[in-house]
């Protein structure tokens, strides 16, 4: 995450705006989360925020736009496609999510949009599986949209308040050590996600 903000921040505040959504909204539309997920790009957008990069208002509304829009994507992909959907490579690998997936559209309906949202796992399989599952997309974008704006939001607003608590430590105790304490706590993060990712399918 480090890295990413140091590339970003070299970056004028259009690119910014356009990545941040970018991968936002691919993380759902194109199942891309597995590379990087949306939520890092998140709170990514608002560390820049905190920064000065790019407004805060703006980077929150592109990316709760991107959210919701790759849902909608997502869904139109598992409305249009299917089982053959289910059964290509890339699901095949992630057969248990899947699983998970449409096992929590069936037993929560709409609601699983909403909940899905927040599950890390789930973001990625959830809008497929509800366009497969034939629900209709007025009662998908229902709970998808408070989703997203929820998520977008929550997340923005995570990463503009890691951004000023970097700031307060390293006007306080010097750089150097602002930046042991930032690094101590990327790999913190770091060790966290793999630990989660593995009592998670895979």
């Amino acid at each position: 995450m480090h890295a990413l903000v140091d590339w970003l921040a070299d970056l004028s505040a259009p690119v910014v705006y356009v990545v941040v959504t970018a991968l936002v909204f691919a993380e759902d539309a194109l199942f891309f989360g597995f590379v990087l997920p949306g939520e890092t790009a998140a709170i990514v957008g608002g560390v820049l925020a905190r920064q000065g990069n790019v407004d805060l208002a703006w980077m929150t509304l592109a990316v709760v736009l991107a959210a919701i829009a790759g849902d909608s994507v997502g869904y139109k992909v598992g409305r249009r496609l299917g089982p053959p959907l289910l059964s290509s490579r890339p699901l095949r690998r992630r057969a248990e999510g899947v699983d998970k997936a449409r096992d929590l559209i069936r037993r929560r309906g709409p609601a699983a949009v909403f909940v899905g949202r927040f599950v890390a796992f789930l973001r990625s399989f959830v809008p497929a599986m509800a366009g497969a599952s034939d629900m209709p997309y007025r009662r998908f974008l229902l709970y998808n949209a408070p989703g997203g704006l929820v998520w977008g939001v929550g997340n923005v607003l995570l990463g503009y308040a890691a951004g000023a608590a970097y700031e307060r430590v390293e006007s306080v105790v010097g750089r150097s050590v602002a930046l042991a304490f930032a690094a101590i706590v990327v790999v913190a993060v770091v060790v966290w996600r793999i630990r989660r990712h593995r009592r998670t399918p895979s």
